[in-house]
């Protein structure tokens, strides 16, 4: 593809999705590509970005999002690229076309109708969503942490049965109320927000509720597998056990569950876990409006089938990256994880291969490389493993050194979108606002 097309028009290069890997693309592809000759569109429907691992510190209120999300608009000013709201709603390959849905007001009234945007060269960075794998009662009585609005609305929720329980002990201190969550899914997600929800909820009393602690706090941790946190070596999985469970966690393994209903979770061993809150984090799949999007090769579990270069399998000019993306490497028998560090290894090479082909260049082959895992259990601990190249091998890691490295990641992340000055500067900020602002969002 030539720097300037037959029609005089600017190439042009979309980017579908504000995630890790969507803003990383678009950062780099705006800051190093002339916006004489080329367009770098980015188009997602919500008008922020949050670094997803973040969410369960969100829906625990230890972390105010509107302190740390990145607004589309001003960043697309400062790096070069354009931002369009929207969601998207199909991919019309033969038109080099994406067709994006209606953007309607609160009162349903229509703002921007249904229209097309043309690409030269399109790249899906969508994420993915919870996989309920259809387990009865889910849709209906399960929160998610997909995005920053369902963190908020789980926050909204856990706040309000505080509210009730610390109502009902002030009325008679014999009261047996607890806010009571039960979260099913033992990977990094779960794990991680019933450290949180422990950590928030021995601020809550300097916040106004009194006679509300952790001692009336009920959080039940449920995984189908045999242990949590799987992809840690076991010694790891079971200190973090441990620790949760030494916080008051109740963690059941080898648990499956066959139903949710509004007031509990039942279990395939005939249980029924009480719960006022309840949170699915079991796994992950591919948004339901890809399934076959533009007659693209997709799985089962809606994910774009990508070969080596990350170019989906029937269209040279469509790249897929993140969660969304399905490659499994030659000589491997699993696919690339749905991991931040796998979206952002992806759109570094993605933006290597677009350069490569708009400069008739060879292409490259994406090499992942796993750098490790890492869970943070609140304010108590860290635990994780890092390939240790220098070392030999992986090396497992706790404590404060576990906590250092863990935080390093959402600094790189904030030093990739925003650059080194202003990533520097947000990273003091974030400081200050430790010491200056509250523990907890409340609202």
């Amino acid at each position: 593809m030539p720097r300037t097309r037959a029609d005089g028009k600017k190439t042009q290069i979309v980017v579908v999705g504000g995630g890790a890997g969507g803003l990383e693309l678009v950062t780099r592809l705006g800051g190093h590509l002339s916006r004489d000759d080329f367009d770098i569109i980015l188009v997602d429907r919500n008008p922020t970005h949050i670094w997803k691992p973040l969410l369960h510190e969100v829906a625990a209120g230890s972390l105010d999002a509107n302190l740390d999300e990145v607004g589309y608009r001003g960043h697309a000013y400062r790096w070069g690229y354009r931002y369009f709201d929207g969601a998207l709603e199909g991919i019309d390959r033969e038109a080099k076309q994406i067709i994006v849905a209606p953007i309607k007001d609160e009162d349903g009234s229509e703002v921007i109708g249904r229209h097309r945007i043309r690409y030269d060269y399109l790249v899906m960075a969508v994420g993915s969503v919870s996989n309920d794998f259809g387990t009865l009662g889910v849709k209906e009585h399960c929160l998610s942490l997909d995005s920053r609005a369902d963190a908020d609305r789980f926050r909204r929720r856990l706040l309000n049965q505080c509210l009730r329980v610390s109502r009902i002990m002030t009325q008679d201190p014999a009261a047996d109320a607890y806010a009571r969550v039960a979260i099913v899914g033992g990977g990094a997600t779960g794990v991680e927000l019933a450290a949180e929800l422990y950590s928030a909820a021995t601020a809550l009393g300097f916040y106004g509720l009194e006679v509300f602690d952790e001692k009336r706090l009920q959080v039940t941790l449920i995984e189908a597998g045999p242990r949590i946190l799987p992809a840690l070596p076991e010694k790891l999985a079971a200190a973090a056990t441990a620790e949760l469970e030494a916080l008051g966690v109740r963690v059941l393994t080898a648990t499956q569950v066959t139903s949710a209903t509004a007031d509990a979770i039942v279990t395939r061993d005939g249980e029924t876990i009480p719960a006022d809150l309840k949170v699915w984090a079991a796994g992950v799949k591919g948004a339901p409006f890809l399934a076959q999007i533009g007659g693209l090769e997709t799985t089962r579990n809606n994910q774009l089938v990508v070969g080596p270069t990350l170019q989906t399998t029937l269209d040279p000019s469509i790249f897929a990256i993140g969660d969304c993306a399905y490659y499994v490497p030659e000589g491997e028998g699993k696919p690339i994880p749905p991991r931040a560090q796998a979206a952002h290894q992806m759109a570094t090479t993605a933006y290597h291969n677009i350069r490569a082909l708009i400069d008739g260049k060879h292409l490259r082959h994406f090499d992942y490389q796993d750098k490790g895992s890492l869970v943070s259990l609140a304010r108590y601990t860290t635990v994780g493993s890092l390939m240790g190249n220098l070392v030999g091998g992986r090396m497992a890691i706790e404590g404060r050194l576990a906590r250092l490295v863990y935080t390093s990641l959402y600094r790189m992340h904030l030093i990739a979108i925003h650059g080194w000055i202003k990533g520097l500067s947000l990273l003091l900020v974030g400081h200050v606002n430790q010491v200056v602002r509250p523990k907890l969002k409340l609202h």
